[in-house]
């Protein structure tokens, strides 16, 4: 049985009730949640429910009897968490998760003594005792507004809105879901209904085929896919559910204010046989199923910096992986540790706070002592400010010497104390330390550079019945392997193949520079040539000189100065004004000066260093300041200028982060581990790195950022050895000591993806095989009018450009592939950025100004010249009359005019629908019928712009004839008229606009200031026009119900106050 009809409805939004009804959520028509909320659209908590579910289900324990709460404490909770003063979204938030996972304290009397009792609003032990609601389309009035959203689906725990789910029609777009999360972010702004999602603990966008899960306030970027670690058992369970056919009571409910024909074709679907579970089923069952759902909302929600993080599933298996290992408890009575490894950029810092706070709730453990152990200073203050960023302040300590943390173990005063390894060196050497029992668990950060050696063998001598779990975003080296094992070897891996397929981090891309800079005369000469094709031979002899300075000066310096200026025209080319950064590594501190000299010289890049203080005694000949290096005298420079170490670091490193300047940070050792910036995306590297040190370093640039496609590593050292064409950059690794299978995946040699550029270059033209002309540009984009090859179009774009950057910036690339064929591929470039920027202005399309296309417009700039390249303008309203025509002069073509004026009047009506219904729905029929005549060739190019220019005219309000003559200078009255004469029987035209006046004058006689969010005032509104309507019922005998007045009152209120907002 055919079955082709794809709406949001049919294909996302019913089969996820459906789902969700199955999993034993109860449905609530969206009526019946009005009632529940006493008619009030701007509450969000259906409050009867609760309160029913309160009283029920909390009780105090008096002298071996259960006593019920009293009805004024029931009534007080409610009213704890229904009338919280809003503050802002995510404080009040917080403060509802607090109710929510802990309780209200009330104070009630019982035999003439008052005493405080906890009432729970959630049982969070047995999830079964809970009740699970389901709505759709919950109506919820905007702040200050009569208008309202409505959320496509909301699931409720004990009437308290817990989910929100917004679905999406798939295919097409690969931005479904985008639209999802966009629609979500929209709702929680503070005009909008962010009350709801005050409450709102997991939030979905689904699209049948995908799906992305957040929580309040989670920026775009950061949704995430969930994955379970067996697939193939989850699909069989869904197999049964989404295939388990609804009553005919819950199919009458879900149905009761819907459509007929979505009922008739949904009944067509499920009896056309059984369907198989789609990426939308296994998010809803993954996250969703009640006892999922708790578990998640208790344990593995944190509020962390002022944001609110849930956790991502490989943070969820690994931690109950780990609780299900440490509760069993082996025959020494100690509790088996192991090792995590998630790769770093994947949220390990997280992990290991959710692990403590997974530890600290697990009932079978009696009073765990969780003590967090890192290698770096900055990190333990990292994950001492987590914690006390997610409320721990309390059970926190942070051990400030050996001493200090021999006092807090032994004090047990403490649940969670964070140290450094360092600290256990003194603290190991004292006698007689106090044995603590087997509940003590060890938390051990980038375990492979400390757990497996002597700084492990003094932990256990001092905490021997800990249970230890190591923690890595690296892979273990071959050799640390079968160490581990000793420890409980491998509890869970999330590998960087995984990160990367997840979206948790972006790609890395890898170039080799080396061979360039390293000495060789005819190298450097070539690579000259290159990188100032663009410069005067006056430039040109200007930085020769600064390159070959005196002949004293070392070839090494010249080789720095020529790595600047190398890395300054990289910078340049693909991120400078992107507001993307950088950073460099190099090989020692008085380098990293000289780096920033030389970029200093060439002021193109601002940058800054970070280096740790340099000893006092070194390189001292005299007392001369004259004769103190270059590192003591940059060193003293700092420290005047900003006091001491401390502030020195956290100012350059604020300003990286949050400042457009420095550009590069150059940096030695410090920040090359456990640094996280994610708008940080290219390091250059002039640096011998080992081991670990490698994909710790690389990883600086791996963190997901909005509009970052890759972060790129440039290397001037030879991380890998001498490169050639046919490098394999793992065996490379695995030469540095790991195994292959660990690190598939780590990094993508720029090379090999340029070599794609021929074929994405091909895969664009393959779009317009069909058009004769390749040089007609009217031909191109109307071969691009359907909206799902213009999403291809820019799909196959994006990749082309893409790749052409990576090319451009590449020196085999530039020496090796011919000028015509780089000619060839930049000019294109430019004519398909054109042709984009064209059919999205003839087609109304929104335009991107994302980071990412600053990126590519560098590039055209450097490659192309960017005085010919059009670059797509705002677009102008079409009631700006001198501009909007200005805009359409400067497009080429009848039909592209009328194809930009169509779908510019076609937004138009779209966003002002509201302000003359009657009016925007006649002019959206002409307009279709224009656009649909001409595709079928019934209309000329010229007929075609004509008509559309009609249509404009009257949006414009020129044909006035089309109205009685005493409204027609008055744009409300005309509103109103509309609505009359499309609702009302009256044929006489001057009746229906002399009560069009008298409603204007209703509306104007009782505004008074913000009138669109007074009640009070639309009351006294409706109550006139309600016997204007009454009075024309009577003198034209009109057949007129009480609801069909009702709702010309509504739609004439409405059209007032959107005229007026």
């Amino acid at each position: 049985m055919a079955i082709a009809k794809h709406t949001e409805d049919l294909v996302s939004h019913i089969p996820a009730v459906h789902l969700l009804m199955n999993l034993g959520f109860k449905y609530l028509s969206p009526s019946e949640t009005v009632l529940l909320r006493g008619e009030k659209k701007g509450k969000v908590v259906l409050e009867s429910i609760l309160e029913k579910w309160l009283e029920e289900n909390n009780s105090i324990t008096f002298k071996g009897k259960q006593v019920p709460f009293s009805k004024q404490n029931i009534k007080q909770a409610v009213d704890s968490i229904t009338n919280l003063p809003f503050d802002a979204l995510l404080s009040n938030n917080e403060r509802i998760y607090d109710l929510l996972t802990l309780g209200k304290s009330l104070e009630q009397t019982m035999e003439a003594t008052s005493k405080s009792y906890s009432l729970h609003f959630i049982n969070w032990k047995e999830p079964h005792k809970n009740v699970f609601h389901i709505t759709d389309e919950f109506e919820v009035e905007r702040r200050h507004s009569h208008q309202t959203r409505r959320p496509d689906i909301v699931l409720f725990v004990n009437g308290i809105p817990f989910v929100v789910i917004e679905c999406k029609k798939p295919g097409l777009r690969d931005d479904a879901v985008k639209s999802a999360i966009s629609q979500h972010l929209r709702n929680q702004k503070i005009d909008e209904v962010p009350e709801l999602f005050t409450f709102s603990q997991i939030l979905l966008g689904v699209a049948q085929n995908m799906a992305k899960y957040g929580t309040t306030a989670t920026s775009e970027e950061f949704w995430s896919m969930w994955r379970e670690e067996d697939e193939e058992s989850q699909d069989e369970d869904l197999k049964k559910l989404i295939n388990k056919a609804l009553s005919k009571d819950d199919k009458n409910k879900i149905f009761s204010e819907k459509k007929p024909e979505q009922r008739t074709f949904m009944e067509k679907i499920w009896g056309a046989g059984k369907r198989l579970p789609s990426a939308q089923d296994r998010a809803i069952h993954s996250l969703l199923r009640p006892e999922r759902l708790l578990e998640l909302v208790y344990q593995f929600i944190v509020f962390d910096n002022k944001e609110k993080k849930i956790c991502r599933y490989q943070q969820y298996f690994a931690i109950k992986e780990t609780v299900k290992r440490v509760t069993k408890v082996r025959g020494d009575q100690k509790r088996q540790g192991g090792v995590i490894w998630h790769t770093t950029g994947s949220g390990k810092s997280l992990t290991m706070v959710m692990m403590a706070k997974a530890l600290a709730l697990e009932e079978s453990i009696l009073n765990p002592r969780i003590v967090l152990v890192t290698d770096r200073v900055d990190l333990d203050d990292q994950i001492y400010k987590t914690f006390l960023a997610c409320g721990k302040e309390a059970e926190l300590a942070k051990a400030e010497s050996g001493q200090h943390l021999i006092r807090l173990i032994e004090e047990e005063k403490k649940s969670i104390i964070t140290t450094i390894i360092d600290k256990f060196e003194s603290a190991s050497k004292k006698k007689n330390l106090k044995v603590l029992g087997h509940n003590v668990f060890v938390l051990v950060d980038e375990s492979h550079r400390s757990q497996y050696g002597v700084s492990h063998a003094k932990m256990i001598n001092m905490l021997p019945n800990a249970c230890y779990i190591g923690f890595t975003g690296t892979p273990l080296l071959k050799k640390d392997k079968t160490t581990a094992q000793k420890f409980g070897g491998f509890i869970h891996k999330y590998t960087m193949n995984q990160a990367v397929r997840d979206g948790a981090v972006v790609p890395l891309l890898y170039e080799g520079r080396m061979s360039e800079l390293r000495g060789d005369k005819e190298q450097i000469d070539k690579w000259f040539e290159r990188i100032t094709k663009d410069l005067t031979d006056k430039q040109k002899m200007d930085l020769k000189k600064k390159f070959h300075r005196e002949e004293e000066i070392l070839k090494t310096e010249q080789r720095m100065s020529e790595i600047s200026f190398d890395i300054q025209e990289h910078f340049k080319t693909n991120f400078k004004n992107t507001g993307f950064k950088g950073q460099l590594a190099c090989a020692s501190k008085e380098s990293a000066i000289r780096y920033k000299k030389y970029f200093d010289e060439f002021g193109e890049i601002k940058s800054e260093v970070i280096i740790s203080a340099p000893d006092t005694r070194e390189d001292h000949t005299s007392i001369d300041e004259s004769n103190v290096p270059e590192v003591q005298l940059f060193w003293k420079d700092m420290m005047n200028r900003y006091g001491n170490e401390e502030k020195y670091n956290k100012a350059v490193i604020d300003a990286f982060k949050k400042s457009d300047e420095p550009e590069i940070l150059i940096v030695v050792d410090k920040l090359l581990t456990g640094f996280d910036a994610p708008k940080n995306s290219v390091l250059y590297v002039d640096k011998r790195l080992k081991d670990h040190n490698i994909l710790q370093a690389i990883a600086r640039v791996n963190r997901v950022f909005e509009g970052k496609p890759h972060g790129l590593i440039i290397d001037y050292r030879g991380i890998f050895g001498e490169l050639n064409d046919a490098i394999d950059t793992y065996a490379a690794l695995e030469n540095e000591g790991f195994e292959r299978e660990d690190i598939e995946g780590t990094l993508i040699n720029v090379e090999k993806e340029i070599q794609t550029l021929a074929e994405r270059h091909t895969n664009v033209w393959e779009m317009f095989k069909e058009v004769k002309n390749k040089g007609d540009t009217e031909a191109l984009q109307r071969q691009l009018e359907p909206l799902d090859l213009r999403l291809e179009f820019y799909k196959r774009l994006t990749l082309f450009s893409k790749t052409l950057q990576m090319a451009n910036g590449n020196a085999k690339y530039q020496d090796n592939t011919p000028g015509e064929t780089k000619t060839l591929y930049n000019c294109n470039l430019k004519m398909f950025i054109e042709l984009r920027a064209a059919v999205k202005q003839r087609y109304g399309e929104t335009v991107d100004y994302s980071t990412y296309e600053k990126q590519i417009r560098n590039m055209v700039n450097k490659y192309i010249g960017a005085d010919q390249v059009k670059i797509i303008i705002e677009q102008t309203d079409v009631f700006d009359e001198g501009n909007f025509e200005k805009e359409i002069e400067r497009i080429n073509g009848e039909a592209a005019k009328a194809d930009t004026i169509a779908s510019r009047v076609k937004r138009t009506i779209s966003e002002r629908m509201e302000e003359d219904p009657a009016l925007y729905k006649k002019l959206s029929e002409l307009i279709e019928e224009a656009i649909l005549a001409h595709r079928e060739k019934r209309l000329s190019d010229a007929d075609y712009l004509t008509k559309v220019r009609t249509v404009l005219d009257e949006m414009r309000g020129k044909n006035k004839k089309d109205y009685p003559k005493k409204i027609r200078n008055n744009d409300e009255a005309k509103a109103f008229f509309g609505v009359l004469k499309q609702m009302l029987s009256i044929d006489s035209e001057d009746v229906l606009a002399d009560y069009s006046l008298k409603i204007f004058e209703v509306v104007e006689r009782h505004k008074i200031r913000d009138w669109v969010n007074n009640r009070d005032v639309q009351n006294k509104m409706s109550i006139e026009m309600d016997d204007l309507l009454y009075a024309l019922k009577g003198k034209y005998n009109l057949d007129m119900t009480s609801d069909h007045m009702d709702e010309i009152i509504e739609t004439l209120l409405m059209i007032a106050r959107r005229r007026d907002s």
